[in-house]
């Protein structure tokens, strides 16, 4: 079954289209929902709402640009609605940080599995910029209207989300030529 083929058999709401859109795209998604959540079981029903909202709103989907970039966009959207709705997200301003130079972060030779950790380690309002800018190429502008920040607001909380992370990983590479 070709992709258009699947589309168009999700929007007559058949199961068995949904099924064989849920196998190709689950693991782009869950990757895209381990990245905006604070842990794995968090990230499953992330997720499934995404894949709920999809197949609510896949009727919309008119053919114009990439089908992965527009569910990757419901994805992401869906976690963040659901952060707005369930938690208070506490932005740091830029008033309360003064936004520092860019902060590299050197993670070679450090596990994939240990980056991911400590990304989903990282506060809400943090996570969520670092995630949103680094790992999907949101630009701040795009972040700030999404979150209801300033864009010095999103760049604050991404220079904070660095450091952090920059802290993290030379305690780790420290730890292990100790």
């Amino acid at each position: 079954m070709t992709l258009d083929e699947i589309i168009i058999q999700c929007k007559q709401q058949d199961s068995v289209a949904q099924g064989e859109l849920y196998k190709r795209y689950n693991r782009i998604l869950f990757a895209i929902c381990l990245r905006y959540s604070p842990n794995y079981t968090e990230a499953e029903d992330n997720l499934q709402d995404s894949f709920i909202t999809i197949f609510k709103k896949i009727g919309q989907y008119n053919a114009k640009g990439s089908f992965e970039g527009w569910i990757k966009r419901i994805t992401v959207n869906t976690v963040l609605q659901k952060y707005r709705k369930q938690r208070t997200l506490e932005i740091i301003d830029e008033e309360q940080i003064g936004i520092e130079d860019e902060v590299e972060v050197d993670a070679d030779e450090v596990p994939l599995q240990f980056l991911l950790k400590i990304i989903q380690e990282l506060p809400d309002r943090y996570r969520l910029v670092f995630s949103m800018y680094v790992l999907d190429g949101y630009q701040h502008k795009e972040i700030a209207e999404m979150l209801g920040i300033s864009d010095g607001t999103s760049k604050s909380n991404l220079a904070r989300a660095r450091a952090i992370l920059k802290t993290k990983i030379e305690a780790y590479k420290y730890k292990d030529n100790a």
